[in-house]
């Protein structure tokens, strides 16, 4: 293959980190509209089981290791870079009609670092989504964390889109 074929196939599956980029810029703008309206742990009713409210978490998903002495941050930033790296490679490797795997990855991409961007300048991740039933109430998140979810969702769907053989069941 030549080389402006290469670009060709090479740019038609980077485009989509366009969508990275859309997502860590309205994750980051969510997050500091939260920080500068919202007060630290005081709930802000929305709707039934919704509310608003600011929350610091220094560790992963669920405040995994949140209670550790500081050491996560870096470690989390470093698995997190680690990871980004390695979803723009699989972007490049992917087929151009691959477009659903593509969104899948881009959208861990901006999500990862989004949170990224808060471990290294604040030193924890701003979340303030918060849903609650009676007296359970889930972990806070952030819209990074959302589509962090959604693409790995639909990398698991992806899984049951696919033949057994690993092909493509339609030309996307």
């Amino acid at each position: 293959m030549d080389a402006a074929m290469t670009d060709k196939a090479l740019g038609s599956k980077l485009k989509w980190l366009w969508l990275a980029a859309l997502v860590i810029v309205i994750d980051l703008g969510t997050k500091a509209m939260a920080s500068a309206m919202l007060t630290y742990g005081d709930p802000v009713p929305v709707m039934p089981m919704f509310n608003l409210t600011l929350l610091h978490n220094t560790g992963a998903a669920f405040s995994f290791l949140a209670q550790a002495d500081g050491w996560q941050r870096w470690f989390f930033v470093a698995l997190a870079l680690v990871v980004s790296l390695v979803l723009v490679s699989w972007l490049r490797k992917l087929q151009a009609h691959e477009t659903w795997t593509a969104v899948a990855i881009v959208l861990i991409l901006g999500g990862a670092l989004g949170n990224v961007y808060d471990r290294v300048v604040h030193g924890y991740v701003v979340d303030f989504l918060h849903f609650y039933w009676q007296d359970w109430h889930f972990p806070a998140f952030n819209l990074a964390d959302t589509a962090i979810t959604i693409g790995a969702g639909m990398m698991i769907l992806d899984i049951f889109r696919k033949p057994a053989d690993g092909g493509d069941v339609e030309k996307e």
